[in-house]
């Protein structure tokens, strides 16, 4: 990822193609499940010592802290695991709340096998869809949990260790929680999207502290805070629904630990360094795009790679849930900086993926999650 100049380096040397929207690209794309169920990466991070124990150095982030100190729940005491979960109940709440939604029931299905599908099938792919991506946030969860505990390890200022041993915490109690509502409730969890993986494994295995902040802090928990608010106000169901509010107070602290810790930082990077974080930033909005054509939910449900791409391609409403998941990376990275940083470059690429239009957004150090005092469970959040 090293930047020699700041040339504008193409698509193709960024992603791996010309082409963005290549939806057949992206399905080629293939994730591969180790026969041990175990994935390494090579961390080449050194873990940084600070002999400096003065707490407060960093309002921000002290503040930040003591606020997630008040803030913890037991996953397994405060939610209300005994509620009975029909998965086909509440695809059909959902399809009555939210009618024409499917493009199934709005596309030109001519000369695919969709053509052929009854309400059984098209129930069918809208529980596997739930299920992916359920199964996807809590892969993303796990990756959060080892970020978190690399930044502990490598950011340099206490204030920061500290924050992050917090979200460390935080981070097991998501993975547990939706790992748990995935094997009791919907039957079991998909293998992690090659999309998100490629992410997640760069971002682990680059050295730098910032890289893991602005991997993960920013892009990752920023699309993750997005979607849980967008799968919070569509489902009814309360057990999902309670699981998803108290996980979004959790992430709103992370990613404005992300913001305030590379505010000031980002400030002292020279321009080739800032391009860099410009590219990376871009790539990795790229990569959780692609991951959202749910490739390994058409496999499941037996669809031709080009059925589907005809369905998809036909899906305004999937589109404009995509953009709207960069609702709260766009503000973050103009917050930080990157957006015009460089004559504008990633300016440029958000315009052309088409979420610019957030920039002007609140950032994450406003939600009302981060000033909030207290658990969810102490604010009765639902």
């Amino acid at each position: 990822m090293t930047v020699i100049d700041n040339e504008m380096r193409s698509n193709e040397e960024l992603i791996g193609r010309a082409d963005l929207n290549d939806l057949e690209a992206i399905f080629a794309t293939k994730s591969v499940q180790e026969a041990d169920g175990l994935h390494p990466v090579k961390d080449n991070c050194e873990a940084v010592f600070t002999w400096n124990y003065e707490k407060g150095e960093r309002p921000a982030l002290d503040k930040l802290y003591e606020k997630a100190k008040r803030a913890q729940w037991n996953g397994n005491t405060d939610l209300p695991w005994e509620t009975e979960v029909d998965p086909e109940a509440e695809f059909m709440k959902f399809r009555q709340a939210n009618p024409g939604m499917s493009p199934l029931d709005t596309a030109d299905l001519t000369g695919t096998c969709f053509a052929k599908w009854g309400e059984k099938e098209k129930m069918q792919m809208g529980i596997e869809s739930q299920n992916w991506m359920l199964s996807q946030f809590t892969h993303g969860e796990q990756g959060a949990l080892l970020c978190t505990a690399k930044i502990v390890e490598t950011v340099p200022w206490i204030d920061a260790k500290y924050y992050a041993a917090t979200q460390v915490v935080d981070e097991a109690r998501h993975v547990e929680v939706f790992s748990r509502y995935l094997e009791t409730k919907l039957g079991g969890i998909y293998s992690l999207n090659p999309h998100l993986g490629m992410l997640l494994d760069d971002i682990i295995a680059d050295s730098r502290w910032d890289m893991t902040y602005l991997g993960m802090q920013i892009m990752v928990e920023g699309l993750a805070l997005a979607a849980f608010g967008l799968m919070h106000a569509t489902t009814q169901e309360p057990l999902l629904k309670k699981l998803l509010r108290y996980v979004m107070a959790d992430e709103a602290r992370h990613v404005a630990f992300g913001v305030l810790s590379l505010q000031d930082f980002y400030k002292d990077l020279n321009a080739a360094e800032i391009r860099e974080r410009q590219e990376f930033a871009f790539e990795a909005a790229v990569r959780m795009r692609d991951r959202m054509q749910q490739q390994e939910v058409f496999e499941r449900m037996g669809v031709p790679v080009k059925d589907a791409i005809h369905l998809l391609s036909q899906d305004g409403g999937q589109r404009d849930f995509q953009i709207l998941l960069f609702s709260k990376i766009v503000p973050n990275c103009k917050k930080l900086g990157l957006l015009d940083a460089a004559d504008g470059w990633l300016r440029t690429k958000f315009s052309e993926i088409g979420v610019i239009a957030f920039e002007d957004f609140e950032d994450t150090t406003q939600d009302e999650d981060v000033q909030a005092e207290g658990s969810p469970v102490d604010r009765e959040l639902v």
